[in-house]
């Protein structure tokens, strides 16, 4: 399951439908490489890819990588076990994503109403 505590340090996701490889590692903060490496390793992690072989990166891919980065930074999962976890967390996954849209879109709210209030 994907922990929050873990990923406050991570900026808020866009509200936007793709990402670049360059945007997915500084919401991630994570190499580009190490994206890439990724997703070889996590059949799950499957960005488009467009012209020139470009990848499109959506936003549950950014939800899937954060979530992959805690387990093996944070909680000290290998790649073998954090894929076996994921596995196995299939309902869990889908409960974390929601949860964590509602706290984005709680937060990108938040932000609107202190802008709407400055004024």
């Amino acid at each position: 399951m994907l922990e929050f505590s873990n990923n406050d340090e991570l900026p808020t996701i866009p509200n936007k439908r793709y990402f670049t490889i360059g945007e997915v590692s500084e919401l991630c903060m994570v190499k580009p490489h190490v994206l890439r490496y990724w997703e070889q390793e996590f059949s799950d992690l499957a960005p488009v890819k467009r012209r020139g072989n470009r990848r499109y990166y959506q936003r549950q891919d950014v939800m899937l990588i954060r979530q992959i980065r805690s387990l093996l930074y944070a909680e000290g999962y290998t790649i073998t076990g954090a894929r076996q976890h994921l596995a196995g967390d299939v309902v869990k996954d889908d409960n974390a994503q929601s949860q964590q849209m509602i706290r984005q879109f709680r937060s990108e709210l938040e932000d609107l109403l202190r802008i709407l209030r400055a004024q």
